[in-house]
């Protein structure tokens, strides 16, 4: 299975504002090179990544294949320090890939307003690119990425970046869909797709939950049944006669759900999360240079970087 690794952004500083700790810069780097290393083929461009600045950052990506993005982002000049898109092939597939920095005074730069760029480029790469996918890397406020999906026109999956979120489930919201990508390196969201046509992507955990509950919907509904053959009084046997009804109603419409993934759907998704904890073994060489940054009991985890 093809396998497109890509990266929300808010990966290389602890804090968006430069702390002046002696190991931040080395860490950031440290963090960089690791991200090529992994393949990461494309980061949006997030507060978090412009602590040290716009120069820093362009330098220390400076030869990496791992492209970092911005849609919105400008420099003091005005002019766009990184592109704003990329197509990525995930084997057969075109994938558009846009980044978006928060909006407002970022440093050594501008991010400006995020929606209609976003929608632009979109656009752009359906029309031009010919792209099969359109992800969004947002690297900007929950609240901010929310409306993004919920306006994005050619866009099919917002992942979002910047506050402290843990894993979730994807949602469509509006027109695209809505994908947490975990917390802080602590997990890696794996999200499948089969894209065999047109159309809206289609959950597939969506039409798993429907199986689960369908179970329990006929459990209760033989329950009633039961209860219903045994009673005699008149009273009792009209209100399970509704109780029955509105059990076999809850079951048809659970079956239509749980059928859909059986229909050999155009577009499917499915998002997974391996968590990154003790049970996952750590790169011994990649461990020790961790440990020479933040020695162990200082209070951080190898994991967590």
């Amino acid at each position: 299975m093809p396998v497109l690794v890509l990266d929300a952004g808010n990966a290389l500083f602890k804090h968006p504002n430069s702390t002046g700790e002696a190991n931040e810069k080395p860490r950031a780097e440290l963090v960089l090179k690791q991200m090529e290393a992994l393949g990461t083929a494309a980061m949006a461009v997030g507060a978090r990544d412009l602590t040290l600045g716009l120069d820093f950052l362009r330098g220390g990506a400076k030869g990496a294949k791992m492209k970092l993005l911005s849609v919105n982002l400008v420099d003091k000049e005005g002019k766009a320090p990184f592109p704003a898109s990329a197509v990525l092939s995930a084997g057969t597939l075109k994938v558009g890939v846009i980044g978006v920095s928060p909006e407002g005074t970022l440093p050594g730069g501008q991010g400006q307003p995020a929606i209609p760029a976003v929608l632009a480029e979109a656009k752009r790469l359906r029309e031009k690119d010919k792209v099969d996918v359109v992800v969004v890397l947002a690297a900007v406020p929950y609240t901010l990425a929310r409306q993004m999906a919920q306006q994005g026109e050619g866009v099919d999956f917002v992942v979002q970046s910047h506050e402290g979120r843990g894993p979730g489930s994807t949602y469509r919201d509006g027109l695209a869909t809505f994908v947490p990508p975990g917390e802080r390196g602590r997990q890696l969201a794996r999200l499948e797709l089969s894209v065999d046509g047109p159309g809206a992507f289609e959950d597939l955990a969506t039409a798993s939950r429907s199986q689960e509950s369908l179970k329990m919907v006929e459990a209760n509904l033989a329950r009633a049944k039961e209860r219903l053959a045994a009673t005699k009084d008149e009273a009792a046997k009209r209100a399970l006669e509704e109780t029955v009804a509105s059990f076999e109603a809850r079951r048809a419409d659970l079956r239509k759900k749980s059928q859909a993934s059986a229909k050999g759907l155009a577009r499917t998704q499915l998002l997974s999360y391996i968590q990154l904890g003790a049970d996952v073994p750590s790169d011994p060489a990649v461990q020790k240079q961790v440990e020479r940054l933040e020695p162990p009991g200082a209070g951080h985890a190898g994991h967590n970087h």
